[in-house]
């Protein structure tokens, strides 16, 4: 008898440590609302992990693991250890969406090794609707640095789900050899796993419709100078989209591919957004949730808006008397800045840029100036060049610059995405705010977190512009298609220097005829909205103080380009777009249509109103034109509101 249990309870222990090791293998994290939840498990020694929301699966068994020369860490792995904890932080950043921001996640810790007993952590922060994806390398006995050469990360959506994916564009192409610089077009609503036609894959974000149920936006944060930036492949294997390291032709084929990091180090994090609807995907702050400052502000940053000639009256504008004219309508409009685009060292020169300085400030006017990035890697000849691409030559710059009074720069054409361009972007941010100094980036890579990384950068372009209207027939006649696509893809993991609103009906100098614009004065007002960015350089001309609509002129005055809390009212990509934002206690709720047919929308607004309750409304007559009026809130506080095609409107309360 005594014999029997003995043998009964080490039956039962042997059960209890196998069930123990099998379920170890096998982990579950899920979000605080135990809505979304991440299952991560080792198939034959290979890591992987699905996604589920609402026990809906948004993300199949996908591929984890990383291969660096010292060896393969995405197979014949062993389980060893997993660890929970909580995450919870409070943080405030007047650049982004929301300024106030609360961040509470789940975070499991699995960790792996491989054969030679060398440990890899994979790290998931699972908050509500939210994933964030790493690995943390520790040291490997000796070993205190290894290269990353490629990524296992994979991303298998069901087969059912359609894409919304901007292409990669093809190395040292485009103007001068500056590609790639994310300006693509997008895939509209198209199945997975379709090729791209250049075969380079997709930028960052990615937006996926998974059927009826629901949506996820895949993207990167957190790169700096210790990584290289990536993108995802084309996806044709089965869904499968896939993290994929730089091409090497980039930046005429100089540096690296993969990244150089030193033990411990940690690679950038790899974010989910998931949903239902697109309201969390809209209203997401994942890409800043995950990171921190990397260094203290210099000096109180102040945001805001400005005008530049370049965008309409283009190059011939870069002279004296036109800068004037610009800077006189940026002091009509109250604006804070005025942007000097590229050229002016040789048009203008140095010295008598001080005089010119002089008269903005005399006017209450700051200045951002123009930058070549390039000194050694693609053909653009715009001036001032060589001036940003050297330790030397930068801070001397920017030693004039801030002496000068110029208050931010502009640096144009970087066209790659490896970890020596990635450490060039810091490097400029660096040395800028040493001396006061803020950053555009045009011509780039998309931010991955750097409105929180770097306290002066504030703002990159990265998306299909405004200046591609003035280039483009085929642009303009898309544009409302393209702005309806950006609230929901790429302006809602970054900030977006679109440099939009025009308010002349054709994109040129004289405004009387070619490049005609397509869309209405209402759409281009909402736009001033829906596309957040802290300095945003508008395109509105010398004329339209005497041409436009005064109550776009006046609209456009009161304008605020910092927010406080962002939120999604309606929407489809491609279709339209319905985005509120508050900045203090005032409310803008800004809609456009890209559809050939008028659209009527009833909605509720982010306040609560009452029956008969009334708001001011901007938006289009029939003809098109602009009208300012009132809209009165239905018994239950509702709004109905009709949005021409290619026309838009923009409620204030």
């Amino acid at each position: 008898m005594i014999m029997k249990t003995i043998f009964q309870t080490l039956f039962l222990c042997l059960c209890l440590f196998a069930s123990t090791v099998v379920g170890a293998q096998e982990i579950a994290v899920s979000s605080p609302d135990k809505q979304l939840t991440v299952t991560v498990s080792l198939q034959d020694g290979a890591p992987q992990y699905k996604v589920t929301y609402k026990e809906q699966v948004m993300l199949e068994n996908s591929p984890l693991g990383l291969i660096t020369n010292e060896g393969d860490f995405s197979q014949n792995l062993k389980y060893v250890d997993q660890k929970m904890e909580t995450v919870d932080k409070s943080y405030q950043q007047e650049k982004i969406k929301t300024s106030h921001v609360h961040y509470v996640a789940n975070k499991l810790t699995y960790t792996v090794e491989d054969a030679k007993q060398r440990q890899l952590h994979i790290v998931f922060q699972v908050s509500d609707n939210n994933i964030a994806i790493r690995y943390e390398l520790p040291t490997w006995r000796e070993r205190r640095a290894c290269v990353v050469l490629k990524e296992a990360t994979g991303f298998k959506l069901p087969d059912f789900t359609t894409t919304f994916l901007s292409s990669m564009m093809t190395p040292m192409g485009a103007f001068a050899r500056t590609s790639p610089s994310y300006e693509s077009g997008y895939t509209n609503d198209e199945p997975v796993g379709k090729p791209t036609h250049q075969n380079q894959g997709y930028v960052f974000p990615g937006l996926f419709r998974v059927g009826d149920k629901g949506w996820v936006l895949i993207s990167e944060t957190g790169v700096n100078s210790l990584y290289c930036g990536s993108h995802l492949t084309d996806g044709t294997k089965e869904g499968l989209y896939t993290v994929a390291f730089p091409d090497q032709r980039q930046n005429n084929g100089f540096g690296s591919t993969g990244a150089q990091l030193g033990l411990p180090g940690v690679t950038p994090w790899r974010t989910l957004t998931v949903g239902e609807t697109l309201k969390p995907i809209v209203e997401t702050t994942i890409p800043y949730d995950v990171v921190d400052p990397l260094y203290e502000a210099s000096q109180k940053y102040a945001y805001g808006r400005g005008t530049w000639s370049w965008i309409v009256w283009q190059d011939n504008s870069m002279n004296w008397d036109d800068q004037v004219k610009y800077i006189d309508l940026a002091a009509e409009m109250g604006f804070e800045y005025i942007l000097i685009d590229a050229l002016w060292d040789t048009n203008i020169g140095h010295e008598r840029m001080e005089e010119l300085i002089k008269y903005a400030n005399s006017k209450k006017v700051d200045v951002f100036l123009w930058y070549n990035s390039n000194g050694t890697f693609n053909d653009a000849p715009q001036g001032p060049r060589n001036r940003m691409n050297t330790s030397i030559a930068r801070k001397e710059e920017m030693k004039w610059l801030k002496k000068v009074g110029v208050k931010g720069l502009k640096v144009d054409f970087f066209g790659g995405d490896k970890q020596e361009t990635m450490r060039f972007y810091e490097d400029i941010l660096s040395d800028a705010n040493d001396y006061g100094l803020m950053i555009i980036f045009h011509g780039c890579t998309l931010p991955r977190g750097w409105e929180r990384m770097y306290p002066n950068y504030v703002g990159s372009e990265a998306v299909l512009a405004s200046e591609m209207l003035i280039f483009s027939q085929d642009v303009r006649n898309q544009e409302a298609f393209y702005a309806t696509l950006h609230p929901f893809i790429r302006n809602t993991v970054g900030c977006m220097e679109f440099g939009g609103v025009f308010l002349n009906r054709f994109l040129n100098k004289g405004n009387q005829r070619g490049q005609e614009r397509q869309t209405t004065d209402a759409f281009q007002l909402a736009t001033g909205v829906l596309f957040q960015n802290p300095v945003q350089m508008f395109a509105l001309t010398p004329n339209n103080l005497t041409d436009a609509p005064k109550e776009a002129l006046d609209f456009m005055k009161g304008l605020p380009t910092t927010w406080d809390e962002t939120r999604y009212i309606d929407g489809y990509p491609g279709k339209y777009a319905v985005i509120a934002r508050r900045h203090g206690d005032v409310w803008y709720v800004a809609g456009i249509n890209a559809q050939e047919e008028p659209l009527k929308l009833t909605f509720d607004l982010p306040m609560t109103l009452q029956k008969g309750e009334t708001v001011n409304i901007y938006q289009d007559n029939k003809d098109r034109t602009l009208s300012l009026g009132t809209l009165k809130a239905d018994k239950k506080g509702r709004f109905t509101v009709t949005i021409q095609p290619k026309g838009g409107f923009i409620i204030v309360k």
